[in-house]
């Protein structure tokens, strides 16, 4: 064998025996880095077991009313989870987590022995009950921390406020709508295998520390108190099904409260009936009845051919329509514009209908806002329904004159009735003011804004006095009358529909809307009152909570009496009819 030849053999093989030395060496100090250095973390990751991947939300904004209030908060909480593969006796532990937590010991026995290496035992568990099961010291038990959300004024303006669900997701009401800006950031904890296909925590999971956005509503706890105490004295008081009070700022459009009943609590949401729970003055359609007289009122004026002197003939009290007959609640002769509006002519509604003609009167009517949406900031809204004039007969242009053969929700009425108030501008009603950041930096600022001009100034004005008289002697809401101030207002009385699509018999909506004071509106209120027994007329039932319900928002708005108090405000206590 050649030199050559001899010298390249010995570098290969020294080659050879360095790279094996090499990667040796490498091997033998990663083994002593991971027993060493890595052996109790290695043990700990072991011992550890998780089924999967699983996000945990960080704090949720906070919901405050306009003055501050805290509305909705979120509290820290613990869940209580389970890794069965780490349970020594599942029957005994069932046993006794069942005892604390009221849980199906055999549902829970379930649990414990699936092959799953992780489930949930209980979800934002009491203090109370995670400290008994923390003291039980049981094998397999876990304890999570999450964000627990809290409504500390219990059912004060439930149905606005809405409810979250178990992960902190937006279920309902200012909840659901603003829930991007509600939520908090979210943490996961992703689960590793092991060999044996056993999982374990990455480490990388925690809970995010920082919050969602705050949000600041419009709504006023103070005044919406007063609201719901008064719709819950009337409801009580005539056996009624439920009832809605809305209250806004006509100028504005600013909702400063908006009340159900029955109530509903979002901390307990689940106990509650699924009608209680969405924000029905938003969602729910009805026949608005006579108070849909105010908008007759304003398209025969609007249309130049009238004014509130200009008198119709009201057929003593029946009137005939094809085969219908419409009548009166009393027998009227001649009466001007004025005087049907404060008696609550229906007959006199159809004669004004019949004067301007259908087009005039649904074009009005869509000026005003009925037939679409207004867009507030709360989900579900309805558009109610107003069907395209040409589609209309004779007798659907009579009753929708007087509020039949049309439906509205109670945010669109009032935001119609506030623009009587507003001089003829409709706004857009809002329920959110501001958006802040977890320092209280606004976000976002929300205006008030104007859809459109309805009807001229004067128009607005006119119908405005015509109002006044509702309120007067003989008027149909003399039950409204508040002492110190001027009240604009309109009764309403409307049969319910049935199932089957004819009218329920004994089943009526009575309502009432007004704003006060008449010289400088300051806020407009609309009581609807579903189903009263024995007495069903706006001006008894809903006239008088309209009254409660100013007096005390104007209290403690801190506005002025405006007008001298005087006799005939205390001496009307004659029953209205409308």
């Amino acid at each position: 064998m050649k030199s050559n030849e001899k010298r390249h053999i010995r570098f290969r093989l020294v080659l050879v025996i360095c790279i094996f030395f090499i990667l040796f060496t490498a091997i033998g100090a990663r083994a002593v880095y991971l027993q060493v250095f890595r052996g109790p973390w290695l043990a700990q990751k072991a011992a550890d077991q998780y089924e999967r991947s699983f996000e945990l939300a960080g704090n949720r904004g906070t919901i405050y009313d306009t003055n501050f209030t805290k509305m909705a908060v979120s509290n820290l909480a613990t869940s209580i989870a389970a890794y069965p593969k780490q349970i020594k006796n599942a029957r005994e532990s069932a046993k006794e987590l069942s005892r604390i937590l009221k849980i199906n010991r055999k549902a829970l026995e379930k649990k414990l022995i699936c092959k799953k290496p992780f489930v949930w035992i209980k979800r934002q568990s009491s203090p109370n009950e995670t400290k008994a099961v923390k003291d039980l010291k049981l094998d397999g038990i876990g304890f999570i921390p999450e964000y627990n959300r809290f409504y500390p004024n219990k059912t004060l303006a439930a149905q606005v406020l809405g409810f979250t669900g178990t992960d902190g997701n937006g279920l309902e009401g200012i909840e659901f709508y603003y829930d991007t800006y509600l939520r908090g950031a979210r943490g996961s904890f992703t689960i590793l295998k092991d060999a044996f296909g056993n999982g374990f925590i990455s480490g990388k999971g925690n809970i995010p520390d920082y919050s969602g956005k705050n949000i600041i509503l419009t709504i006023d706890k103070t005044i919406q108190y007063i609201t719901e105490k008064a719709l819950e004295e009337t409801v009580t008081s005539f056996s009624a099904r439920s009832g809605m009070a809305v209250v806004i700022v006509p100028k504005t459009g600013a909702m400063l409260a908006i009340a159900h009943y029955p109530f509903s609590n979002p901390n307990s949401f689940k106990y509650f009936r699924r009608e209680l729970w969405r924000n029905r003055a938003i969602t729910d359609p009805f026949e608005p009845g006579s108070t849909m007289k105010i908008f007759s009122a304003a398209a025969a004026i609007e249309s130049g051919g009238s004014s509130p002197n200009t008198i119709y003939f009201c057929e003593n009290g029946a009137y005939r329509i094809g085969r219908k007959i419409i009548h009166d609640n009393a027998s009227h002769g001649w009466l001007s514009l004025q005087q049907i509006v404060k008696y609550s002519s229906n007959i006199g509604a159809v004669k004004i209908s019949e004067k301007i003609g259908p087009e005039h009167l649904y074009n009005t009517l869509r000026d005003f806002g009925f037939g679409t949406k207004t867009g507030i900031d709360c989900p579900g809204e309805t558009a109610g329904s107003l069907a395209l004039y040409k589609r209309w007969t004779k007798l659907d242009t009579s009753v929708i004159s007087f509020g039949h053969g049309i439906s509205v929700s109670a945010v669109q009425l009032i935001a119609a009735v506030s623009t009587i108030a507003n001089d003829g501008v409709l706004m857009k009603p809002y329920l959110v003011r501001a958006i802040t950041d977890k320092n209280g930096r606004y976000i976002h600022r929300f205006k008030p804004r104007k859809i459109r001009r309805a009807v001229s100034t004067s128009t607005a004005r006119e119908v405005a006095k015509i109002m006044k008289t509702v309120i007067t002697r003989n008027g149909t809401g003399t039950l409204a009358a508040l002492e110190g101030y001027s009240v604009c207002g309109k009764t309403g009385t409307a049969q319910k529909i049935g199932k089957d699509g004819t009218y329920a018999e004994g089943k009526y909506i009575a309502s009432f809307v007004g704003f006060t004071p008449v010289e400088n509106p300051e806020i407009a209120i609309l009581v609807v009152i579903d189903e009263p027994l024995e007495k069903y007329y706006g001006g008894i039932v809903a006239a008088p909570a309209f009254k409660k319900i100013a007096h005390e928002t104007l209290n403690h708005m801190n506005i002025s009496p405006t007008i001298p108090l005087n006799n005939l405000t205390l001496s009307l206590k004659k029953e209205a009819r409308g």
